[in-house]
């Protein structure tokens, strides 16, 4: 062999780098490019903030933490257990005419308190339910 044979190999332009560990990767392979995360919203920075949002401290990832005075909600009327709770448990008192009330309350009014809404839920399955109870006693009935 001559001296052209031994310049035959794959020429680098880069020096080999040391690989210093197991999970380094191979030497002459590019390193991965981040791939942008899809599918979960991610976090914006709030207005104002100076610092990149991204190396702020939060105790839940995607989750801002609104510090601050919290902002006291008004008290619900009816002993403060809400319309719809209300309506409820006297529905079983007034034979489930509140339920109905209850029911249409939920079905009808565009804007219902976030607080309110389970006792409005449990009106309308309780009117259902009645509704139900209602036909079939009143099919079965010996006339």
């Amino acid at each position: 062999m001559g001296e052209g044979g031994k310049e035959r190999g794959v020429a680098s332009a880069d020096p080999p780098q040391p690989q210093y560990g197991t999970f380094q990767g191979v030497a002459n392979y590019p390193p991965p490019h981040p791939q942008p995360v899809i599918g979960f919203p991610q976090p914006v920075p709030p207005p104002g903030s100076s610092e990149p949002y991204a190396n702020a401290y939060q105790g839940v990832p995607g989750y801002a933490v609104a510090e601050g005075r919290p902002v006291p909600e008004r008290r619900l009327p009816c002993c403060g257990c809400g319309c719809g709770w209300f309506l409820f448990i006297i529905g079983f008192f007034l034979g489930a005419i509140p339920w109905y009330v209850g029911a249409v309350i939920l079905l009808c009014v565009r804007t219902v308190d976030y607080r309110e809404k389970p006792g409005y839920i449990a009106c309308t399955i309780a009117a259902v339910l009645a509704t139900i109870a209602i036909i079939v006693g009143a099919t079965s009935a010996d006339w």
